[in-house]
């Protein structure tokens, strides 16, 4: 009872502080002192997205992984030094893209407005316009972010939920982030685009519960299928989220869920609560895309929110990969 009451009074600490902070976060923030910014970076991103269409996915996701990790204050775009390793070198960000595109954009932005504009600013936007431009939703982004001063690797595998986490794992990981678990599910429909390593699911196929064996909550016939692309000590082949559509963003993702095909455990794992389970079911259609358009625009508002530095906090870097 005693750790249950402090969990509780810990999620009501991190929701008030994301509340405080997100408070000087502002739709036209720039308006004023960069007001061509989000236009420059709509530009940049649709040259980028229209010649690499796949570099959607991973900058949304690298913006979910920023963040989760300190919140969403460009950490994860800091460069390691001889002294500190930074996050996007922590493994679950080895398989990030897009640094350089991130690179581009505020380089193009700095140009018409020297030192105005942060990298977290900037990476919140590219994800928004990129999700777009792959037919997705598109939500407005309060800008106002400042970028942090410290990444540290270390702090990336106490944050990011891993792919294998159940669900009452994923639904407190959630939780201390200040989003519910619709959020969850309604976030993880961003697997309807991108793709994955094969060691990210191999324990599935192969060595489930360290007999040899493959998870029942994945279907059998598609267990079969995946064991053609990836052997069980393959790392490096790429597999697609949504097979077939993992280059639009639509509602195909829970289609598969419902179907028992989601890649990962913590795909699978959307079936056993209720609440994400009815989500899965009644959105495993076409009909659903126009309020799971509506709905991840709001959590992706929300998720933007998550810890952000401003007012005088922070600082805004002149490139995204060093501090000032």
């Amino acid at each position: 009872m005693a750790f249950t009451k402090q969990v509780l009074v810990f999620l009501v600490f991190v929701a008030i502080f994301n509340i405080c902070n997100a408070q000087g976060l502002k739709l036209g923030f720039y308006k004023k002192t960069c007001p061509s910014a989000e236009a420059i970076v709509k530009k940049e991103t649709t040259n980028i997205i229209s010649l690499a269409p796949t570099l959607a996915a991973p900058i949304l996701r690298m913006h979910f992984h920023d963040c989760f990790v300190r919140g969403c204050d460009g950490s994860i775009l800091l460069n390691s030094t001889t002294n500190n390793q930074a996050e996007k070198d922590s493994f679950p960000n080895l398989s990030l893209r897009g640094f350089g595109s991130i690179d581009k954009v505020k380089s193009a932005v700095e140009k018409k407005c020297p030192g105005v504009v942060s990298c977290a600013d900037i990476l919140a936007l590219v994800a928004r316009d990129a999700v777009s431009l792959l037919h997705g939703a598109f939500w407005p982004v309060p800008l106002g972010r400042r970028d942090g001063r410290v990444s540290n690797s270390t702090e990336v595998l106490f944050n990011l939920p891993p792919p294998f986490f159940n669900i009452t794992q994923l639904k407190a990981n959630f939780a201390s982030k200040g989003l519910n678990a619709k959020d969850l599910v309604v976030l993880s429909g961003g697997h309807t685009i991108g793709t994955s390593h094969c060691s990210s699911f191999t324990n599935r196929l192969y060595n489930f519960t360290g007999r040899g064996d493959s998870d029942p909550s994945l279907d059998s016939n598609y267990v079969a299928r995946l064991k053609t692309r990836c052997s069980a000590t393959d790392t490096t082949t790429l597999v697609e989220m949504d097979p077939g559509s993992f280059k639009t963003f639509d509602t195909d993702y829970y289609s598969l869920v419902a179907k028992r095909r989601g890649l990962f455990t913590s795909d699978a794992a959307l079936l056993a609560d209720s609440e994400t389970r009815a989500y899965v079911t009644s959105h495993a259609t076409p009909r659903g895309s126009k309020t799971f358009f509506k709905d991840f625009a709001k959590s992706m508002v929300k998720m933007g929110k998550i810890g952000v530095l401003t007012g005088s906090r922070g600082e805004i870097r002149k490139t995204c990969g060093f501090v000032n």
